[in-house]
């Protein structure tokens, strides 16, 4: 089997695990409703950008994969 199937069940296996867990923890963290994230609501239209959360996200998964980078040296 070539290494590109391979990598997209791995990645579908780990969206997956994440969605799972999303659902599960989803009502004790309120991921998408931080305080920060832009929200604008009139009258025909509703926008909204969640910037703290993004952050919060892009942090996390940095930490996460700076710890698996040491582990594979």
């Amino acid at each position: 089997m070539n290494s590109i199937p391979k990598l997209l069940m791995a990645a579908g296996a780990v969206l997956f695990i994440v969605g799972l867990v999303w659902m599960a923890v989803g009502k004790y963290i309120p991921l998408g409703r931080l305080p920060g994230d832009i929200a604008v609501e009139k009258e025909n239209v509703r926008f909204y950008f969640p910037i703290v959360t993004s952050i919060v996200v892009s942090v996390a998964l940095s930490l996460i994969l700076y710890v698996i980078r040491l582990f594979m040296k």
